[in-house]
């Protein structure tokens, strides 16, 4: 499963969470085995619940899986035996020893023998190792603090004894935002949409039927903070809320919503200004409102940049809203302590941190060297000067161009989603790639003659689900290539060099390809399986 498809999971388990919907939320920990309520578990232990202890459990380990389950497992089953010995239910005792117990005696033979013979003793407590037993409360409370302990020791439980730290309500302000996107690419927007049904994409019926004019103004429905909020119902959709008078309606159905400005400012809102149809209602970001009112002021539509409507289709897993931002943000959010200052010898070009181990920082330099670094040791791990691999196999341009222009410097340098590999792409022609196994070393895996000219950006994708290295360059290409140096695609029809590439993955979703008007230039998006593309040209 994908980590964004984990991602949801944990999302679910907070909206479940929240809305008490109790038995359910730990029917999904212990079949997606993401999370283990430790809580939960101490309840049902205290509760003597062993059934539900051990059912528990099963989502996240098995008896045999290691020596630490088995403990876990043995000392359940040796609580629930001394229990049935101590109400005097020797038949319970025995049924107990020979289903739950017996398969450890293959284990320990003489530790199983001996609690046989338990069954011989009025009472157990005769036996010198359980001299000390107290009443079943404070027995259960000391075996909880051995089994904690064998938990958090047991490899199979590694992060999934802690819930990630989420803002409340977080499914539904996602929810609130596709909403809200979805509204803003409506033919016949209306200032206060009905939202009935999350089932189909939300759409906005034209006014006066089919034939009705289509410009619109919409006001910025700065969302407010509703009065009240109504709990989720049994039946039917998710009810609006009361909210205040200029309340975007499109909020309303956050129910149990945190009423802090940091949800609230989380729901995009649409905008005043009237957008004809052969235009899409997608504006630039912003500027900061103006304090006498709660509009929004977008800069002049005559100059701005307006993108075609793109058919959103957006899963769960999309998660760039080219509006989703907060109109309060401003320079004074920036961090402005420097943390600390390394020495790199020439001009940094570009970095990356590593996508997992985030004190790892990969840097390109003018002279085009790279190193990476160890951020919390402050030190240099690996450092590769530039260099040719294989003259020959190169282009006679590129050739000539390595003799007499200009040193070559690093354009952009990038970790694989996975952090396996290191691309870095050159001011002339080439591109490397290195592989890195985390023992702080790059081995060299692939050189390509990428480009005529530079080759401005170098990213990766997972087209068909296979790692793909993406470029682009001063010849106004894009191009894919696998891992072996091999050129899959080539995009071309560009005017202009191409300068950046983003790939989006999008899994079991098709998208057309779209030309989106920027500032004069174009954004050409490209389509490749479950891939997009986009470029700026």
């Amino acid at each position: 499963m994908s980590s964004l498809s984990r991602e949801l999971v944990f999302l679910i388990l907070q909206f479940l969470e929240e809305e008490k919907f109790k038995e359910s939320v730990h029917k999904l920990e212990k079949e997606s085995g993401f999370f283990f309520n430790m809580k939960y578990f101490e309840e049902k232990v205290q509760a003597g619940e062993w059934e539900e202890v051990e059912k528990y459990l099963s989502g996240f380990t098995k008896v045999d899986d290691n020596r630490y389950s088995m403990k876990i497992f043995f000392e359940i089953r040796k609580q629930k035996y001394l229990e049935a010995l101590d109400r005097q239910d020797k038949a319970k005792a025995v049924e107990i020893l020979a289903g739950d117990l017996k398969m450890f005696s293959t284990f320990n033979e003489d530790l199983y023998k001996e609690i046989t013979q338990l069954l011989t003793l009025n009472n157990f407590r005769e036996n010198e190792q359980l001299s000390k037993y107290g009443d079943t409360k404070t027995a259960r409370s000391i075996m909880l603090i051995e089994l904690k302990k064998l938990i958090e020791a047991n490899p199979l439980f590694r992060d999934k004894l802690i819930f990630p730290t989420l803002k409340s309500s977080r499914l539904r302000t996602l929810i609130n935002q596709s909403l809200n996107w979805q509204h803003q690419l409506c033919k016949n927007p209306r200032p206060n949409p009905d939202i009935k049904t999350l089932f189909t994409d939300h759409t906005c019926a034209p006014p006066n039927g089919p034939l009705a004019p289509t410009p619109v103004n919409l006001p910025i429905a700065a969302v407010a903070k509703p009065a009240a909020y109504t709990s989720l119902g049994a039946h039917g959709p998710f009810p609006p809320s009361a909210a205040t008078a200029n309340a975007n309606a499109l909020a309303g159905w956050m129910a149990n919503a945190s009423a802090s400005s940091s949800v609230q400012a989380a729901v995009v809102t649409a905008s005043t200004i009237p957008v004809p149809q052969s235009q899409g209602p997608l504006l630039k970001r912003p500027r900061t409102p103006p304090a006498t009112s709660a509009m929004v002021d977008y800069q002049n539509a005559d100059h701005e940049p307006l993108m075609k409507r793109l058919r959103p289709g957006h899963s769960v897993e999309e998660v760039s809203y080219p509006l989703a931002r907060q109109a309060s943000w401003s320079l004074d959010d920036l961090p402005r302590t420097v943390t600390m200052t390394l020495n790199q010898g020439s001009s940094v070009k570009s970095m990356d941190f590593h996508p997992s181990h985030h004190t790892l920082l990969l840097v390109g330099s003018n002279n085009g060297e790279i190193t990476l670094w160890e951020l919390s040791l402050r030190e240099k791990l690996v450092s590769k000067p530039f260099k040719i691999w294989d003259v020959s196999a190169c282009s006679l341009p590129f050739q000539a161009a390595a003799v007499k222009d200009a040193p070559f410097s690093v354009s952009r340098v990038t970790w694989s989603p996975d952090g396996s590999f290191v691309g870095i792409a050159f001011t002339k022609h080439l591109i490397h790639l290195y592989a890195y196994t985390g023992s702080n070393e790059l081995t060299q895996r692939i050189e390509v003659d990428a480009h005529v000219g530079g080759v401005n950006d170098l990213a990766f994708a997972h087209p068909n689900k296979q790692l793909c290295i993406v470029t682009c360059g001063d010849d106004k290409l894009i191009k894919v290539w696998d891992l072996n140096g091999r050129k899959l695609f080539t995009f071309d029809g560009h005017e202009a060099p191409v300068y950046s590439i983003c790939p989006h993955h999008k899994e079991s979703i098709q998208v057309k390809v779209e030309i989106v008007m920027k500032a004069s230039k174009l954004f050409n998006v490209y389509t490749l399986d479950c891939f997009l593309l986009y470029t700026a040209c």
